[in-house]
This record gives structure tokens, C-alpha cells and sequence, in this order.
């Protein structure tokens, strides 16, 4: 079956935001009157929202430390305030995201977004790097009720481009984007250079591993390219 449209992630797949992440992160430690934290141990915790992370940057990672539900939304508060302030100014599209996004448009393939980053701050950064234009249909971590990796916003996005999801094929860096595209019915594809949470993408359970945006097209289109050959056994 041919893929008519691709799903990509953003923070570690498109875009590298640990720098404007790792900036909001410590700007919220000071406020809370605590040391600031390396930009690598940041880049642990992004994947799972923003909850997520603010959560792990207050404790310093330690998912064992009493986090009172006050004190989280103060942190809360803080890091969006600073987020809101610096989200795109560092970020950086990785290399190949660009030629492979116009590869495949040139294909025909529609293309969604789907992210656990707010709406506000999803916006905020493709437009900042330049990305928006590529995208027919953008799922952020409020669109749904759930969030990466539930099923939900793979097939929310399936449905605003008007696809099957045997028909779509997903693009990211972690467990979380193999995991809600599995749950939702559809190949993924993963790269090696994002974030998933510090750990190695290789033991995956994953159609494939590609190197880059790039070659995620080239994926796609040899894909499409055996699914056009005629059956010779009928």
C-alpha cells in the first residue's frame, strides 16, 4: 500500500530546542532558588510535554523526590514565563529537515506536525524557524485529549489530512513517537540524533532507522515504488 502522507515529530526530529528548553529550564531553577542545571541533563527530560519536564528539571531528574502539587505550579508558571520569552531564538533545524520536507511535498504527500509542545509554543517555533509553510495540519500536545504515547493525536492528524493511517507513515526520535504510532496502526520511522530521553534508539522495535529527513523521503519513496510493482505471481 502506498504512504499518501507522513506525520513528524518536532523537538529532536525537525528541530533542535534543547538550547531555548535548557535557557526557560534554569531560568525557572533561579526563580525557585536553585542551582542551574547542564544543558545535556535537560535534554533528558523533553519528550513527554511540558509537564514532564518541568517536573524532572525542578528535581534535577529524581523521579523520587515529593514534587507538592503548589510548588509544581508555581515552577510551572515560571518556565512558561521564560519559555515564552526565548522558545525559537536558539533552535536550530536539523540538517536535512528542509531538503527532505520539500522532497517530499514534491511527491504529493500531505504532512502533519504532531508534538506534545503546546499549541502556543508549537506555532511560535515553526514559524520562527521557517517551517510552518510545509505543514497542511498541526496536532500539538493540547489538541487532544491525550498526548504522545497515546494513539489519539497520530489519528487526529490522520483525520485532518484525510488519510488512512495504513497510509501515512510517522517520523521521529523516541519510544514515545514509535509507541503512538504502533497504537495507531502505521509504520514509523525513527533518527538517531533526537532526544529520547538520553536513551539509545537502536533497541527500537521500528521499521527503520534513518540518519536523516532526507533519507526518510528516500524511505518513503522506494516504499512507494515497490508497492506500485504489479504482482507477478497473479
Amino acid at each position: 500500500m502506498s504512504i499518501r502522507a507522513a506525520l513528524l515529530d518536532l523537538d529532536g526530529t525537525l528541530v533542535d530546542s534543547i538550547p531555548d528548553l535548557a535557557q526557560a529550564a534554569n531560568a525557572m531553577r533561579i526563580k525557585l532558588g536553585l542551582p542551574q542545571l547542564h544543558q545535556e541533563l535537560i535534554a533528558q527530560f523533553v519528550g513527554k510535554g511540558i509537564d514532564n519536564l518541568v517536573r524532572r528539571a525542578m528535581t534535577g531528574g529524581n523521579d523520587e523526590a515529593e514534587v507538592t502539587a503548589e510548588a509544581f505550579i508555581v515552577a510551572r508558571e515560571h518556565f512558561v514565563d521564560a519559555y515564552h520569552q526565548v522558545n525559537g531564538d536558539r533552535a536550530t533545524v536539523f540538517e536535512g529537515v528542509i531538503e527532505g520536507l520539500k522532497s517530499m511535498k514534491g511527491a504529493g504527500l500531505g504532512l502533519a506536525v504532531v508534538t506534545n509542545k503546546p499549541t502556543v509554543f508549537t506555532e511560535q517555533l515553526l514559524i520562527q524557524t521557517g517551517l510552518r509553510s510545509f505543514f497542511d495540519a498541526v496536532v500539538s500536545g493540547d489538541t487532544c485529549p491525550t498526548r504522545k504515547p497515546d494513539a489519539g493525536p497520530v489519528l487526529h492528524a490522520c483525520f485532518l489530512l484525510q488519510a488512512a493511517p495504513a497510509d501515512c507513515v510517522f517520523i521521529g526520535d523516541s519510544i514515545n513517537d514509535a509507541q503512538a504510532a504502533q497504537a495507531a496502526g502505521m509504520p514509523v520511522l525513527i533518527v538517531p540524533y533526537g532526544y529520547n530521553e538520553g536513551n539509545s534508539v537502536q533497541n527500537l522495535k521500528v521499521n527503520d532507522i534513518v540518519e536523516t529527513i532526507v533519507e526518510a523521503a528516500q524511505w518513503i519513496e522506494r516504499h512507494n515504488a515497490s508497492a506500485d510493482q504489479p504482482d507477478l505471481l497473479t
